[in-house]
């Protein structure tokens, strides 16, 4: 007797959620076929078809049908002169062995474990336990080896490994140099890279105590607080009569502050051409049009000023620790909002940065002036301002924002008469 064709047999809609709940339940038990599936309220069509199967009669209105997979497979095999699984490859494509899949995942999963804690980080660093924990927990281990891709782990620990056994003195290193050293490719630690930069930011993050936030100025500060380079380009800082020594850049800074000519910094000359600053107060602001007010109004009187433009580019902070590291004190203004609250919080933690009228105060004064068409209401998670408590009391209660322009005279004033230039 020649097979029937399974097509013409079983493809019909009468056997959809047969076929479907049988399956489940091989994909859920690896293949076996000592289980039953059930259909609830079936169809007529549906109905007939079942007691085809079973052999037992069904009156209309059954309200479920129980069908056991071993009558399943032999209904299948006698009349297609095939086995159920071959009939539901056809359909649906290839069973999932999942009891299979999670064997093979938690030996992946102990092996790439093994292989982590292997590293001499693990013993070294609280911060390398923290991160494996973490990837550990939080389902990135599990999506790696889901994806095939439990390779850019172990790249992750080659790259955090290079980064934490380099001299201290060794110069910075760029992005596409340190992936090649520790990967082989050029473009692996790009952001664009699948999980690989990710995991290692991760890392380094944790490392810093610090969280991890989105946007490339942020992964390039990150990169860079490990000597890492990224853009060396496109990062840039501007200043304002800051005379240095070194050459090439430090005679172009000085050579500017002579004529009190605003001069913008790369990242790139900071690492080539290394300076050293000897200037017991640089002041520093977050809105160019302060530095170009000074620029116009003082010119080569005005005292070292360095503008931010905005969130602190990686090469504002390898700035601001030349500054540190020549004695210097780096006195910060910004706007009167969360973020710049926040922003000040960093340079204070990370620079000893000194508040530069950031007092509940200036904030007052400046937001009495502020006529009632120009209030613009505080956005974002209030912050602290642990150099003058009152400070963030009064924004939570007058909720204005006041930016950095709107006293930029005062501002003025005190470049104007500072002592020391």
């Amino acid at each position: 007797m020649t097979p029937a064709d399974p097509q013409n047999l079983y493809g019909g809609p009468e056997y959809q959620r047969l076929l479907a709940a049988a399956r489940r339940s091989l994909e859920r038990t690896g293949g076996r076929l000592d289980g039953s599936v059930s259909i609830t309220a079936p169809t007529d069509a549906e109905r007939e078809a079942l007691i085809g199967i079973t052999g037992s009669y069904r009156p209309p209105g059954v309200a479920k049908i129980t069908v056991k997979l071993a009558n399943l497979e032999a209904a299948v095999q006698a009349a297609t002169g095939a086995p159920l699984t071959a009939l539901l490859t056809r359909f649906g494509g290839p069973l999932v062995d999942r009891p299979g899949q999670k064997q093979a995942q938690a030996r992946a999963r102990a092996q790439l474990t093994t292989e982590a804690e292997a590293s001499p980080l693990h013993a070294q660093h609280s911060w390398y336990r923290s991160w494996l924990s973490a990837i550990t927990t939080d389902g990135t281990l599990t999506s790696l080896i889901n994806k095939n891709d439990g390779a850019a782990l172990t790249r992750a620990i080659r790259v955090l490994e290079h980064l934490h056994t380099r001299p201290g003195d060794a110069p910075p290193l760029m992005l596409p140099v340190l992936a090649e050293a520790t990967t082989g490719d050029t473009k692996s630690l790009n952001h664009s890279s699948g999980a690989l930069p990710t995991l290692v930011l991760r890392a380094l993050a944790i490392a810093k105590d610090t969280t991890l936030a989105s946007g490339a100025e942020a992964r390039r500060d990150l990169w860079d607080a490990f000597d890492v380079i990224v853009d060396d380009l496109a990062s840039r800082v501007l200043v304002l009569n800051l005379p240095a020594d070194g050459q090439g850049l430090g005679e172009w800074l000085t050579g500017a502050a002579r004529h009190g000519t605003p001069f913008h910094i790369s990242l790139h000359q900071l690492v080539t051409l290394p300076i050293s600053l000897n200037h017991p107060t640089v002041y520093a602001c977050e809105n160019p049009a302060v530095l170009r007010r000074a620029a116009g109004e003082l010119g080569p009187k005005s005292p070292p000023l360095v503008c931010t433009e905005g969130r602190p580019s990686t090469a504002f902070h390898r700035l601001a620790r030349a500054i540190s590291r020549g004695g210097g004190t780096l006195c910060y203004h910004g706007d009167f909002d969360w973020p710049g609250i926040d922003m000040t919080n960093q340079l204070i933690s990370r620079y000893q940065a000194s508040p530069w009228r950031m007092t509940a105060s200036d904030y007052l004064a400046g937001t009495s002036a502020t006529g009632e068409d120009d209030r613009i209401s505080l956005s974002g998670k209030p912050q602290p301002t642990p150099w003058d408590p009152q400070l963030a009391e009064a924004m939570q209660r007058t909720n204005q924002t006041l930016y950095e322009e709107a006293v930029a005279d005062n501002l003025l004033d005190d470049l104007g008469r500072d002592p020391s230039w």
